[in-house]
């Protein structure tokens, strides 16, 4: 017969911590290990909405097991429920619960009684008070939780890979996790345990802006530069603690992985696996999956008739424009260009594209690139979701005029040619210019990102500091996470070549078409264009030499040297 906790044992119990070093003992495991002590600390004292992130095997999900055990032993009326991305996980998450509470002899007294729950889907504890939710229950991520209550619910690796690639994927687990609080009792808590696969719309990314407290336990210790960039105070104490210690590369737990073992795993996993798995770092990942950078781009402010012959890029600290809307992923940021080189010449042309949309939630979008030796310029960048009704037929006119358009290309997916039917009165009557429909029969995402990728890479793509304003300031009236979503930049960072990876990519397109049009216009180098005006100009003097010499006042041919035998 199972013997009740006396109230001194249950003192003793009632720091979580003691609990976790019995649990261990009991399943034959080394002593708990200080990051675990830490990670416990955090669980038992954190506050109602954490995100715990920790290495691959540092034990999150046995110590919030054996949370739930000591949850019901301090009190057995709680109810638990447990959320995994696959019901399977959820199962064996209550199983495991279970089974402690049924091996270890300061917790058998919870086993169920005979008349109660006793499933690894759901089970009741001995003690509990009858109650239409039970003590513990499992869940799928995408299942019904319609009715359930919970004191404590615990969403163990409710993302991955198979859940989180499109962004409807996304969305929909967004979605998902606002369920959560309609279950929760009051007073309750929420505790998410989870590996980020990617930064790009992940629900550990968007957590934080709903209230919930993350923190980090990398496996090893990162420097001092990297956690202040790429983990933004998202550290554990425990690891920012001693990061001026010189510990930077050793291990953070190396009773569990030394310096060898984590070596190895980094050779097995990869440096963008290892950096993902072990050291909650995303930026790798993402580097890899989202091509296009904020970094890449050089952004200055730019006169609307004149623009420079060269463009120098750089990524110094000193160049950083800090004071700019930023909704790149970590470490991301803006910079001004390190150099301008040449004149400022007049644009060598300027063309506007648009992707028109109908009545909906997708916009109706422009931006205008002008073009100087090979450079492009981004000078004016929107999107409206009134449709294709005159107010915005007017503006997409307006825009024209006002930067001097000499070519429109306009995306024919709009009925037929319906949408060059209606702007063109309207271009008649405020600026007459061409226009052409174009049709795009490849992929959106890949066709987006052959064109801007390379472009971005080799430096040739400069922002005019005004389209980076506007465009954060026109989305700030839309509700919600979907405000950024519209940003031109948001789209631009979270462009990868899996198909639906962006839920609105309209003011991107049409970006990407316009740009489009100019790599096939253009052919010739900035340096060689360079050169060859200035060889124009040179030959130009000359001409005016031969046939006005004085118009050089004071200027006379040097003597012929003496060794020149010619004449």
């Amino acid at each position: 017969m199972a013997m009740e906790t006396n109230e001194s044992d249950k003192h003793e119990l009632a720091d979580f911590r003691n609990l976790v070093y019995l649990a261990w003992k009991h399943l034959r495991l080394p002593d708990p290990t200080p990051i675990q002590y830490d990670i416990s600390s955090w669980i038992q004292h954190g506050p109602r909405r954490m995100l715990i992130m920790g290495y691959r095997g540092v034990g999150k999900s046995w110590l919030t097991s054996v949370f739930a055990c000591h949850q019901l032993l301090m009190n057995p009326n709680l109810n638990v429920l447990v959320i995994s991305a696959s019901k399977t996980r959820a199962d064996d998450f209550s199983t495991f619960t279970l089974r402690l509470i049924e091996e270890m002899p300061e917790l058998q007294h919870l086993k169920p009684r005979e008349d109660q729950r006793s499933s690894k889907i759901a089970f009741d504890v001995g003690p509990a008070m009858a109650s239409h939710a039970p003590s513990c229950r499992s869940l799928g991520a995408t299942s019904a939780i319609t009715g359930s209550r919970a004191d404590l619910l615990i969403a163990d690796d409710i993302e991955n890979l198979g859940n989180s690639m499109t962004s409807g994927q996304r969305d929909k687990m967004s979605e998902l996790i606002k369920e959560y609080d309609a279950v929760l009792k009051p007073n309750g808590r929420i505790i998410f345990l989870g590996t980020p696969q990617v930064d790009s719309g992940s629900i550990y990314s968007i957590l934080p802006s709903r209230g919930y407290e993350p923190r980090i336990w990398p496996a090893r210790f990162p420097s001092p530069a990297t956690a202040a960039t790429k983990y933004e105070g998202k550290l554990a104490p425990f690891i920012t603690g001693k990061l001026t210690e010189g510990r930077t590369g050793t291990p953070t737990d190396p009773d569990r992985f030394d310096a060898d073992d984590l070596a190895e795993r980094e050779a097995s996993f990869g440096r963008a696996g290892f950096a993902l798995q072990f050291m909650l770092d995303t930026s790798l990942t993402d580097e890899l999956r989202f091509p296009l950078r904020l970094e890449d781009l050089s952004v200055m402010d730019l006169d609307p008739e004149l623009g420079p012959e060269k463009v120098i890029r750089a990524t110094s600290p000193e160049l950083a424009l800090e004071e700019l809307p930023n909704v790149g992923f970590a470490g991301d940021r803006w910079y001004r260009p390190m150099k301008i080189q040449g004149d400022m010449v007049p644009y060598q042309g300027c063309v506007m594209a648009i992707d028109p949309a109908g009545r909906g939630r997708d916009e109706c979008s422009w931006a205008v690139v002008k073009m100087i030796n090979s450079q492009l310029f981004l000078v004016d960048s929107g999107g409206l979701q009134a449709g294709y009704v005159d107010s915005t037929l007017q503006h997409l006119a307006e825009v024209a005029k006002k930067h001097k358009v000499n070519y429109i290309i306009q995306e024919s997916n709009f009925g037929g040619g319906m949408a060059t039917k209606l702007l063109m009165p309207w271009l008649r009557k405020i600026w007459p210019c061409t226009v052409e429909e174009v049709t795009h029969t490849k992929t959106k995402e890949f066709r987006m990102a052959d064109v801007l990728e390379p472009l971005a890479n080799q430096g040739k793509l400069i922002i005019d500091r005004k389209v980076i304003e506007v465009d954060f300031r026109s989305t700030q009236d839309k509700p919600g996470e979907d405000g950024n979503r519209y940003q031109l930049w948001y789209q631009y960072t979270r462009l990868s070549r899996d198909r639906g990876c962006l839920k609105y990519d309209d003011r991107l397109d049409a970006m990407a078409m316009a740009c489009q049009y100019w790599v096939d216009q253009m052919s010739r180098d900035a340096d060689d264009a360079m050169d060859e005006r200035q060889t124009e100009l040179l030959m130009r003097d000359l001409e005016r030499w031969k046939e006005q010499p004085n118009v050089y006042d004071g200027f006379k041919p040097p003597p012929k040297p003496s060794w020149l035998n010619i004449g």
